[in-house]
């Protein structure tokens, strides 16, 4: 705030809101650190402009329904405030030049544009592992360098100068091997579990070996490099978190439910791409068979999979 010199309109862009009642967690805390902290330097709060963004098939009707929920929670705010949906994928240029002055994203940049090209090699395994080829780490870095290059290239064309971007998504522990990952990580487990469905017959193993997840999950290095060669953000602050889905370090009666648990969560965020290419039948035994996986796993502590959270600058 003060770096914009207390302006009297702000514009804020939630990329990747999804739908539902934590589409506004952000916004909410967003609006009440401006409330506070106008009050503390004694400014008069800005307006500001709330702009949600997902994809066009994002249930933007359910989101809008939830606005009036939204603003009865933050009624005693101060901050006149405005919500408006932007379909569109981040990966495109969503706003007019220089326009945002704040850009938040939870958890959705570590979702490629595309699945990489080149992994033809990398058999029976929809991920990056330790019995993977080289060539599969490669590929998958060069389309996040790619894409992660393109939206910081739009985003700074969208922001004004000293704008300020945060940042969350899914990222891996530096590690002499860039193939490794922990035998509880959630691809790897998913893996298994179509294997074991290859195994039933319910699934070809050439229809597994040609599915691959658009995901890449960066370490804090890959991610200092592309900022800085894409020149138009200065990092702030990189910290890294464990990044706990809830089954880590459960004792035996917990294991069951911890499982059912992430299972959950990786089916809300995959099978529409597994349904694409799998179809609708094998869903629910799929699954069945993941939260058993994640359940013989539950004493896993070498975990590779973190929570990067990055703050940048526009220069």
């Amino acid at each position: 705030m003060m770096d914009l010199n207390f302006p009297k309109y702000i514009k804020v862009a939630d990329l990747g809101c999804s739908s539902g009642q934590n589409t506004f967690l952000a916004m909410s805390e967003i609006i009440n650190t401006i409330n506070v902290f106008c009050q503390k330097w004694n400014q008069n709060p800005p307006e500001i402009d709330c702009c949600l963004n997902d994809l066009p098939n994002n249930d933007f009707n359910t989101t809008f329904k939830l606005v009036s929920s939204f603003k009865e929670k933050n009624f005693k705010s101060k901050v006149p405030y405005f919500v408006s949906g932007v379909p569109g994928s981040f990966y495109s240029r969503l706003f007019p030049r220089e326009s945002l002055h704040l850009i938040h994203s939870s958890y959705g940049l570590h979702w490629l544009s595309k699945v990489p090209e080149g992994l033809e090699k990398n058999k029976m395994s929809v991920y990056i592992t330790a019995s993977s080829p080289l060539s599969a780490y490669k590929a998958y870095l060069k389309q996040f360098q790619r894409d992660f290059t393109t939206f910081l290239k739009l985003r700074s064309e969208e922001m004004v100068s000293n704008g300020r971007m945060v940042l969350t998504f899914i990222g891996r522990n530096n590690m002499d091997n860039p193939l490794h990952r922990d035998c509880c990580h959630f691809w790897t487990l998913l893996s298994k579990s179509l294997h074991d469905l290859v195994i039933e017959g319910l699934v070809s193993a050439s229809k597994v070996d040609s599915f691959y997840m658009p995901f890449y999950d960066p370490s804090k290095k890959e991610v200092k490099e592309i900022v800085g060669k894409e020149g138009s953000f200065e990092i702030k602050d990189l910290e890294a978190h464990e990044y706990d889905l809830g089954h880590c370090n459960q004792d035996g009666s917990k294991r069951s439910k911890s499982g059912e648990n992430e299972a959950y969560y990786i089916r809300a965020v995959s099978e529409p791409l597994l349904v694409a290419h799998f179809g609708n039948a094998i869903i629910n035994r799929l699954f069945s068979k993941f939260a058993y996986h994640v359940s013989q796993h539950a004493g896993c502590r070498n975990k590779t999979t973190i929570s990067l959270v990055v703050s940048l600058t526009r220069k």
